[in-house]
């Protein structure tokens, strides 16, 4: 291997994916950070930890924010139960190689087309028809994500009646509506996470854009209907008490037995560097040139 400036390779973890806290004040604590309320202090693992997220209520000292960033983590600030994301402390490589490499294949019309063709199709899991417009591709994607609806209601026996979500009127949503839209939050959290630790953008989409967590959404659509959908649906059919938090407990350990950031960053990197680099070439090393190639 190369040598490396070890500033440089993106914090990879298999243990935490994310954790949450609401209502208290996260501090320094020993030799790594604290959650203190109360009169007690629940100790973070923040060196295992990829994705730190604060909740209503929560406040953070400037010696904690410190150590989270020597630490690489990402801090994000969000809406009760993790469901809105309201902003994000920077975490990940010092280099740019990867935000450029994002931008070339943005900036040319032909590899971004491709880049959302390629999308689809690891989505789909088999070849799609080249004649395809991306219309019709999201026409596609539409009818599987609600076949998968379909599949998981019928499965857990969940009545469903489509998706709805008012962040305005959150209370009012069914326990199904509520358990999705915390699930989701989750897995946003997650990518987004391991899209800043690579040194990409989260708002550089290819199929969504116009938003600063565009390439967030594209990426999690390619993992929601096997974690957060089934995940939903099975909390709520066991019960529609505080279906929001027992979401996020499921989600986290779903994450790390399928060790989901571990399949992540290298899907970032075929999307963006292309299925040829089959691991021979190190698309994060220094001085590497690789084209994208479909």
């Amino acid at each position: 291997m190369r040598n490396k400036n070890l500033q440089e390779i993106p914090k990879f973890e298999d243990t935490w994916s994310y954790i949450y806290f609401e209502k208290g004040k996260i501090d320094q604590y020993q030799s790594t950070i604290g959650f203190h309320y109360l009169d007690k202090v629940v100790p973070i693992p923040i060196e295992t930890l990829c994705l730190l997220m604060l909740g209503p209520g929560t406040s953070i000292t400037h010696e904690a924010v410190k150590k989270i960033s020597e630490s690489r983590c990402l801090v994000a600030w969000t809406g009760e139960s993790g469901v809105r994301f309201y902003s994000s402390g920077y975490s990940g490589t010092y280099s740019s190689k990867n935000l450029l490499q994002q931008i070339e294949v943005y900036a040319n019309p032909e590899t971004r087309l491709a880049t959302a063709r390629y999308m689809y199709a690891m989505r789909f899991d088999e070849e799609m028809d080249p004649n395809l417009t991306i219309e019709q591709l999201r026409g596609y994607e539409g009818i599987r994500v609600r076949r998968a609806y379909e599949q998981y209601s019928q499965q857990y026996g969940v009545e469903w009646s489509g998706r709805s979500y008012d962040q305005t009127s959150w209370d009012y949503s069914n326990p199904i509506n509520r358990a999705l839209s915390a699930a989701n939050a989750c897995l946003y959290g997650v990518v987004h996470s391991a899209i800043l630790a690579c040194g990409f953008s989260p708002a550089v989409g290819f199929i969504h854009t116009g938003k600063q967590l565009s390439f967030v959404y594209d990426i999690a659509d390619l993992y929601k209907t096997t974690t957060s959908l089934p995940v939903a649906f099975h909390v709520v059919s066991e019960s529609h008490h505080d279906v929001e938090r027992r979401v996020r407990l499921a989600l986290r350990d779903m994450f790390r037995e399928q060790k989901l950031m571990k399949r992540i960053i290298p899907d970032l990197k075929e999307i963006l560097y292309g299925r040829d680099y089959a691991g021979e070439i190190d698309p994060f090393a220094e001085g590497s040139d690789v084209a994208v190639s479909y």
